[in-house]
């Protein structure tokens, strides 16, 4: 049965730039949901909305530099810190205590940023594809060409943004949309934005991640040369309260996503249930 959840879309201003975000449900349990690289927060909205039906309120926001949020052409303002940062802002301006933080790929690393720096915050972290040790050759193959096209050809990115736009996000199936909406790319701002997150802090180092004390359910995908599973299975191994779960595949999770959420929901649940984190001073 579907459970029809309210939905509402909010704006912050994080040092002057505007970040957009949706709210999901009602309640205290929270949870914040994180976008991959260069794409929207939309992506997350099956799995938000079937969150907000089990009873939990979420939100999802577009990071600085993706979606609907504001694009400053500064690399400093892009990196996996800053990225965090705008979450703890979000959270403070929503006046939430604490919130299980998940987040895919890019996403995924700037919930760790937010396990980090501030622990006491999160009740629990969602980690699809990290991104770590064993992907940063294969992510410099995949976006340095892209930060290249956008710094030096500009006009292609420009033309592709334009021909994305004039395509009704209603015609096309939900997946369809979301290729569509990463598509819509401001060639200045895309590489700024490459360029600040790869020659910065992709995440905290291994230290630092073991000494999260977060419980932890990290989803690694087979065969994803950008998202090793060895990352996944690595960074569950570190953290002391994580547990690993292998995807069936690459696209398990879009396609076939009723184990998974199923997980999701399970873990989300298992988290509010257990006492509130201890707050750390440090």
């Amino acid at each position: 049965m579907t459970v029809l959840v309210s939905e509402r879309v909010g704006q912050l201003f994080v040092d002057g730039h505007r970040v957009e975000y949706t709210e999901y449900g009602a309640g205290d349990r929270w949870v914040v949901l994180l976008h991959g690289q260069l794409m929207a927060r939309r992506m997350h909205e099956p799995l938000a909305r079937l969150l907000a039906g089990a009873g939990f309120h979420v939100v999802a926001p577009d990071l600085l530099g993706h979606g609907r949020s504001d694009r400053p052409l500064d690399p400093k303002g892009y990196s996996m810190t800053a990225f965090g940062d705008q979450v703890v802002a979000l959270l403070d301006h929503l006046e939430v205590d604490q919130a299980v933080v998940g987040g895919t790929s890019m996403g995924a690393n700037v919930a760790l940023e937010v396990a980090d720096a501030a622990p006491g915050r999160v009740r629990g972290l969602l980690l699809e594809m990290p991104v770590l040790d064993n992907a940063l050759e294969a992510g410099l193959v995949a976006f340095g060409p892209l930060m290249f096209a956008a710094r030096f050809l500009p006009a292609p990115v420009s033309l592709t943004r334009r021909l994305s736009r004039a395509v009704p996000r209603r015609a096309v199936p939900f997946w369809a949309g979301i290729a569509l909406d990463t598509l819509d790319q401001q060639p200045a701002a895309m590489a700024a934005a490459i360029h600040g997150i790869f020659f910065g802090r992709i995440a905290p180092s291994s230290k630092r991640r073991r000494a999260i004390e977060a419980p932890a359910l990290v989803v690694g995908h087979p065969r994803d040369p950008v998202h090793p599973a060895a990352d996944a299975a690595m960074l569950a191994r570190e953290m002391p309260n994580a547990r690993f779960v292998p995807a069936r595949s690459i696209v398990e999770w879009r396609a076939r996503p009723r184990r998974l959420n199923a997980e999701a929901v399970a873990f989300a649940t298992e988290c509010w249930a257990r006492p509130a984190p201890r707050s750390h001073v440090g």
